[in-house]
């Protein structure tokens, strides 16, 4: 299966959004789950996406003001209770899983008992309602090793971003370490300096050994890209899709 994440850039009503989708050969899309990038009927994407012949492989969870989840306080309390909601949309909607950051910035506040009670209260959760959670490699893969460590939750995945991976960490083998828990991937490019999600091919990663190394993890989900068309705003979005849908297929035949 290849699919793509439900925004890239462009401003069209959703509808219109995944059938272009579809039409350019996508199998599924991704969504963020809140109602920023112009979708305050965020909760409509699924049956759009299903009425245009698209399986929804999963959810990005809202990761604004997400430090706090390891700080014993109101807003941390309230940014949990907001994911417990999340893992029951997913329950809601049929959607298998739900991606989560677990920290930003480059300095974020340790981590610690509060937050790891609070994830796992999380996964607690999603094994009643039958959700995964994949944990994304971001600024500080610490926080992605320290609960990736403790918690023994069959529902606790990874989810592999490239970008970040080349940006941020290109030098920690993230898929030797985690990769038996590999649950979703977010495949996009970048110079190695700045996180721009460009199209495959159009960056400097080594796609090549990339996607080999995912390859022998076993993993068998979709190769999924988070791209948006940066570099590329005046190409009309069919188009876009296209490219993107033939870079997807060329990353596929590389695992």
């Amino acid at each position: 299966m290849i699919s793509i994440f439900g925004w890239s850039g462009y401003e069209l009503p959703m509808k219109e959004c995944f059938n272009l989708i579809k039409q350019a050969g996508f199998d599924g899309v991704s969504l963020w789950w809140s109602g920023e990038f112009g979708r305050p009927d965020y909760r409509d994407a699924p049956g759009l996406a299903a009425n245009a012949g698209l399986f929804v492989e999963n959810v990005h969870a809202p990761f604004e003001g997400i430090n706090n989840l390891w700080l014993d306080n109101l807003e941390g309390k309230t940014l949990t209770d907001n994911f417990l909601m999340n893992v029951d949309d997913c329950a809601e909607y049929g959607i298998p899983c739900m991606i989560l950051h677990l920290s930003n910035g480059d300095a974020p506040p340790p981590f610690n008992e509060t937050g790891l009670d609070r994830v796992k209260a999380v996964l607690e959760k999603a094994e009643r309602r039958g959700v995964n959670i994949a944990f994304e490699n971001l600024r500080r893969v610490d926080y992605l090793e320290y609960v990736l460590n403790r918690v023994d939750s069959k529902r606790a995945g990874f989810c592999y971003d490239s970008g970040h991976h080349c940006c941020w960490s290109p030098n920690d083998d993230l898929l030797s370490k985690y990769g038996s828990r590999l649950t979703a991937l977010h495949l996009h490019d970048n110079d190695g300096r700045v996180d721009k999600h460009l199209l495959p091919f159009d960056g400097i990663i080594d796609w090549r050994t990339t996607m080999k190394n995912i390859g022998k993890t076993g993993y068998a989900g979709a190769v999924s890209l988070e791209v948006v068309n940066a570099g590329r705003e005046g190409m009309p979005v069919n188009e876009f899709f296209l490219i993107a849908f033939e870079r997807a297929n060329a990353l596929k035949a590389m695992m």
